[in-house]
């Protein structure tokens, strides 16, 4: 009994599947699916069978057709797209599509074909923000934990996107990930056996960097790390002076060590405009990396290199891999606001002050000097944001850090929204006793007083700012949008969110998520949003960064603009993304049009990185190392002082700092469109990667035959299924009590299981075949459940000669289609993948062969002709004592036709066996010594005669 056999066992057929444990047997059911895979202990299965013969192993074969019952094309045709669908170890160059429940975009198989030509895999995804990075590198994992060349991997991320990568890996990948962070710790220790870790007890893991970096855990995280390791926000682990960072960097070199992990690096900013930075990265792929000049680089040196990278924009994208559209438009636009005489007032004072706090710190040494700039800068920023800002930063002085603290970089955090750090969005204090060693009851009367002032301005009568996004809000919602108002500090969000709920209609969502909540938090709010409402979300930059939003909303306002062009593009970059149905979506820049700090900002820094983007199509980040660009903020505000006219201050764009950050920047921008024009992938063809497409949609199904097969499977089953006429792509499928009622009993209770009740608040199941999904829509793929379920059923009910089956083994239909008579065959063919490291591998196809009769005998149809004939129509009826009589002449001939299907066998192993070898180019000795072995008989599932209409 070989794997890839048929045995009987328990009184019903399985397939015996290869397995790394010499003591067990692996059976999978004829009709099952690797859900239901079991295993028998051969020992005990033989001890057993002397008294209990059925729970011996024994030799079988599948169970050949009846010549009852017959029926028609329709029937056999629906056969063979269970039977298809059912597949999971397909006979395919990528094993992993058998598996997952999306269908990815042409682009995104490119990272994986890069993958399967490294050894280990080291590899470095820099496209675009929204490109869909996630699916890139989870499609490479699944890959190699389906082809059995690793067992178990790792997600090293941010803590607030552990969440988001388990719900990715789950839902879209078919795996059971575990969280790891402080909050889960606990509970899955309980789970591991005792003697075991947990990073090696699981197989699949998403970790927070940050717990997994520090000295309690980072031990026993490398003792036991998986074969794998993905690096999500990479660049936030580059080698830096900042203590967090450099531990980040410290454990990646770690874990870079071990010379046979497997290593993806993913960020859609790889160069900060550091270049050792960037180097630092470059070396956890290969050592050598980390001296090349990544400027000067020798032909031999880019081919090398370009072999472990990729960085692509979605101009790209668009030119060289996809023929539609696959990404939203952005439409940029300016609204304003002006400052009403009180808010005015405010600042004017507030910045006063700011201006003595800055002006009697010039004596300190530099570290404390640059302590009470930031704490200026904060204040005013607070101001300008919002009055409950404004209020929160006041109130809170007497909070602020010892001016000696050691830290100093969280008072700079509170002014720049840097992209190495998660964005603090709490309203910061004034740090106004980091800046004198006591405060005069002078200065304390005026902070009161400015704390009145902000007070006052509270609601949309005094605060024209607030009243000014309500109405806007009101427009987008008008126009069909969902937006986002994004906020700098969580008071603001809050004092935003209060009053957009009491000033929209109440059929809006407003929701408010900010830092203060738990990433389990944020995450239930965005789940629990009720597709078919319009809905408002306000949102710290806590959401700012990996945070999928793209299904739910449509536009994105600036209630606060970012100082820094690269938290912008994260923000936009939430909605327009791979995955955003809406073909165009809104970035808005809210701003005060007497707001002198808006102004500034807009004129230095965001105008510029817009101006950029049109040009090269993609974003740069600004450079961040050093300090110029708040140096430039400070002159302008408290050194260069006002114009003549005492209404808007000034920057002097000639100032040094700024003509120098300018130059840095330009330089940056060549960097890229150099390396964008080096690392794109263009090695890589289309063409290429559309045959290998081509061949796994061949033997697995496209989304095309996803949707045939459930619409047709629905009508033979009496389940009512329609098009959405509201909503192109969206199909309803109707689940109220009368329209299942004659729905088979395994059907109904798949979908009572399988839907979300917070999809299903009416009767009507919205579905759709489309990746990515209309909104409010659920996707059905290949290995949607339901979709699974109704295979399986069908398959099922074939096989065991079910009474009246929706799905027949034997069909037989006279036919303008042929000539002569014609016989197709639905096969099964099973193949084995030997490889240099047991165990072996499985793999199946299901193919129709075609035979045509003639005066000189049977002649095989070529293989497009064959599946073609499966649509072929009725013109005349046949009796059934004639359809049987062509049913037990094709099943006789069957036995005759051996040497066809032994050489068919061998044929498709041929081509098995290429397909792996070309897909990874012989790039180890794991794939040159790679054998596909067939596995006869072919099991034969169904008949279909088509008989000449003579008329």
């Amino acid at each position: 009994m070989n794997p890839g056999g048929i045995v009987r066992c328990r009184n019903r057929e399985w397939v015996l599947l290869p397995s790394d444990n010499p003591k067990v047997w692996t059976l999978r059911p004829l009709t099952g699916t690797l859900d239901e895979v079991v295993q028998v202990h051969k020992q005990l299965a033989e001890l057993i069978g002397y008294d209990l013969p059925d729970e011996r192993l024994t030799s079988a074969e599948f169970p050949p057709p009846a010549p009852e019952p017959v029926q028609d094309a329709a029937s056999a045709r629906l056969l063979w797209q269970a039977a298809r669908l059912t597949l999971r170890e397909g006979a395919t160059p990528f094993r992993s599509l058998g598996r997952i429940s999306i269908r990815p975009r042409t682009y995104q198989f490119v990272p994986l074909l890069m993958a399967l030509r490294l050894d280990p895999v080291r590899l470095f995804i820099a496209d675009d923000v929204g490109v869909g990075k996630t699916i890139e590198a989870l499609l490479i994992a699944r890959e190699l934990l389906d082809r059995g060349e690793i067992t178990r991997f790792c997600v090293l991320c941010p803590p607030h996107l552990c969440e988001q990568w388990a719900r990715e890996i789950s839902l879209k990948f078919n795996l059971e990930p575990v969280v790891i962070r402080s909050s889960t710790i606990a509970a899955l220790e309980r789970q591991t056996p005792r003697g075991a870790s947990l990073y090696q007890h699981f197989p699949v893991q998403v970790a927070s960097i940050d717990f997994v970096k520090t000295d309690r855990n980072r031990h026993a995280f490398l003792q036991f790390c998986p074969e794998m390791v993905i690096v999500d926000e990479a660049h936030a682990a580059a080698e830096s002076t900042r203590q967090v960072q450099q531990d980040r960097h410290a454990l990646l070199q770690e874990l870079a060590r071990h010379p046979g992990r497997h290593l993806v690096l993913l960020t859609a900013t790889p160069h900060s405009g550091v270049e050792t930075a960037f180097r630092s990265l470059l070396s956890l792929l290969n050592p050598q990396f980390g001296s090349w000049n990544i400027q000067d680089l020798s032909d031999a040196q880019r081919i090398e290199l370009a072999r472990h990278f990729v960085q692509r924009t979605r101009a790209d994208i668009l030119r060289d891999w996809e023929e539609e559209p696959c990404f939203p438009a952005r439409e940029a636009a300016d609204e304003t606001y002006e400052l009403s005489e009180s808010h005015r007032e405010l600042f004017d004072q507030t910045w006063a002050f700011c201006c003595e706090i800055v002006q009697a710190g010039q004596s300190l040494e530099q570290r404390k000097r640059r302590v009470r700039y930031w704490a200026a800068l904060a204040l005013l920023r607070c101001v300008m944001s919002s009055p409950a800002a404004a209020v929160m930063a006041i109130a809170n002085r007497a909070a602020a850090a010892p001016e000696d603290s050691e830290d100093d970089f969280t008072p700079r955090a509170s002014v720049f929204e840097s992209a190495e750090s998660f964005p603090d969005d709490e309203a910061p204090a004034p740090l106004v006793q980091q800046s004198v060693e006591v405060l005069a009851p002078s200065d304390l009367s005026r902070l009161r007083r400015l704390r009145a002032l902000a007070e006052q301005l509270r609601g949309p009568a005094a605060d024209a700012k607030l009243r000014r996004a309500i109405e806007l809000t009101r427009r987008l919602l008008r126009e069909g949008y969902h937006p986002i108002l994004w906020c700098r500090y969580v008071p603001t969000a809050e004092y935003l969110a209060e009053h957009l709920r009491l000033d929209l209609p109440e059929n809006v969502q407003v929701l408010c998520v900010t830092g203060r909540m738990t990433p389990e938090e944020r995450e239930a709010q965005v789940e629990d949003i009720d597709p078919e409402r319009p809905r408002v979300l306000v949102a710290t930059d806590c959401l700012s960064e990996g945070v999928n939003l793209q299904q739910h909303f449509t536009a994105v306002v600036h209630y606060d603009l970012p100082w820094n062009p690269n938290r912008l593009e994260q923000r936009e970059g939430r909605v327009d993304r791979y995955g955003q149905r809406a073909p165009r979506v809104k970035a808005i820049r809210f701003f005060g049009r007497n707001n002198p700090v808006d102004g500034i900002v807009i004129e230095v820094l965001l105008d510029k990185a817009r101006t950029i983007h049109r040009t090269l199509g993609t974003h740069v980040p600004v450079p961040e190392e050093s300090d110029t660009v708040l140096q430039a903020l400070l002159e302008a505000l408290f050194f260069r002082g006002r114009s003549e006219s005492h209404t808007q201050l000034t920057l002097d764009l000639r100032l040094p700092q700024l003509e120098e950050l300018h130059r840095r920047w330009d330089r940056d921008v060549e960097r890229e469109r150099i390396n964008r024009t080096r690392f794109a992938q263009r090695a890589l063809k289309p063409d290429e990667v559309a045959r290998e497409l081509k061949t796994t949609d061949a033997i697995l199904g496209d989304p095309k035959t996803v949707q045939t097969f459930v619409l047709e499977a629905g009508q033979r089953l009496g389940l009512s299924i329609r098009p959405d006429r509201k909503q192109p792509g969206v199909f309803l499928v109707d689940l109220s009590p009368d329209a299942l009622a004659t729905v088979p009993e395994p059907i109904q209770y798949a979908l009572h299981q399988r839907i979300s009740p917070a999809r299903t608040r009416s009767a009507l199941w919205r579905v759709s075949f489309l990746s990515p999904t209309p909104e409010g829509a659920e996707y059905l793929g290949r290995n949607h459940p339901f979709v699974a379920t109704l295979a399986r059923f069908l398959f099922e009910q074939a096989l065991t000669g079910a009474p009246n089956p929706a799905a027949c083994r034997c069909g037989a239909i006279r036919t303008r289609a042929v000539s002569t008579l014609t016989t197709l065959y639905l096969l099964r063919l099973r193949h084995l993948l030997e490889q240099p490291e047991p165990p072996p591998l499985l793999a199946e196809e299901v193919l129709v062969v075609g035979f045509r009769d003639s005066p000189t005998g049977r002649h095989q149809l070529p293989q497009d002709q064959a599946d073609s004939l499966l649509d072929a129509q009725p013109s005349a009826n046949l009796s059934p004592a004639e359809k049987r009589q062509l049913i037990q002449r094709a099943l006789e001939a069957w036995a005759e036709l051996r040497p066809d299907w032994s050489r068919l066998l061998h044929q498709r192993a041929s081509v098995l066996e290429e397909s792996h070898k070309r897909i990874r180019r012989a790039v180890s000795l794991r794939v040159r010594e790679l054998r596909v072995q067939p596995q006869p008989p072919p099991d034969l599932l169904g008949i279909l005669v088509l008989q000449p209409d003579e008329e």
